[in-house]
């Protein structure tokens, strides 16, 4: 009797808004990442773990010591990449991961971009604060060129750097910061509800970690959520009326009103 041959699945799957949305929030909720580069004496790939936060647009963001091998690495040759995912408890490979190739960019300290990475990269690592203000440390967006993003078994995806990056301009970039301090110091209550409701994470003392056009993280020390807008903010006072209009919601949903 002839068997029946089973149908092979597809090695990559369509790319699909969900999935890039899964993706953004595996990039936006890293706290930490394995680096790879290549060793300038050898060519031989050189892998360190390094903290991580991204930029307004959702580049990720690493911060280097000029002493450290792969910052040598890096200076020769800045291709680069970057494997994002946490394991959890069971098979290691069950729980989503991405590999991210990218080109890294130095920001020295007198870039004008320099501000706004050290204010998103310590909201994000606030114990790095330690040492970011150190000489020999620097800023790196590691601007992707391709990912690869397996989302668990059967759910593989091939991703551009575009299809990887948030809208925004500068004007939205640059109202981040004050309305982050905003609410972190004169409405904890509603950030806490956010994460409540919109997350379904208990309650504690959450903070805003970061706002782009397309959403927010919020922290609470190693525990990072990230939180859709229903639609992007295009301009900086979007990000206010948002913010306010997510807060009433969770506040009736939680029957806090």
């Amino acid at each position: 009797m002839q068997e029946t041959a089973m149908p092979e699945t597809p090695l990559l799957q369509p790319v699909d808004a969900d999935a890039i949305r899964e993706a953004k929030t595996q990039i936006r909720t890293a706290r930490f990442g394995a680096l790879a580069a290549l060793d300038p004496d050898s060519g031989a790939p050189l892998v360190s773990r390094v903290g991580v936060s991204t930029d307004f647009d959702g580049t990720p963001v690493i911060l280097i010591s000029r002493l450290a091998a792969h910052t040598a690495a890096l200076t020769a040759d800045p291709r680069c990449s970057l494997l994002l995912g946490e394991p959890g408890k069971g098979d290691p490979l069950a729980h989503p991961r991405i590999s991210i190739a990218a080109k890294a960019v130095i920001i020295e300290r007198d870039d004008a971009r320099h501000a706004g990475l050290a204010t998103r990269y310590l909201s994000h690592q606030p114990k790095a604060k330690l040492y970011a203000e150190l000489g020999d440390f620097r800023f790196v967006r590691l601007e992707t060129q391709s990912a690869s993003f397996n989302a668990g078994f059967g759910r593989s995806y091939a991703l551009t750097g575009a299809e990887l990056l948030s809208p925004g301009d500068a004007t939205l970039a640059a109202a981040e910061a004050h309305a982050l301090e905003h609410m972190n110091e004169d409405h904890a209550d509603a950030v806490n509800n956010y994460a409540r409701h919109y997350s379904k994470a208990p309650t504690g003392n959450w903070a805003l970690a970061g706002i782009d056009a397309e959403g927010i993280d919020i922290a609470l020390g190693d525990d990072t959520h990230r939180i859709f807008f229903d639609e992007p903010l295009t301009v900086p006072e979007d990000m206010h009326t948002t913010l306010i209009k997510m807060a009433r919601a969770a506040r009736l949903a939680l029957g806090d009103a």
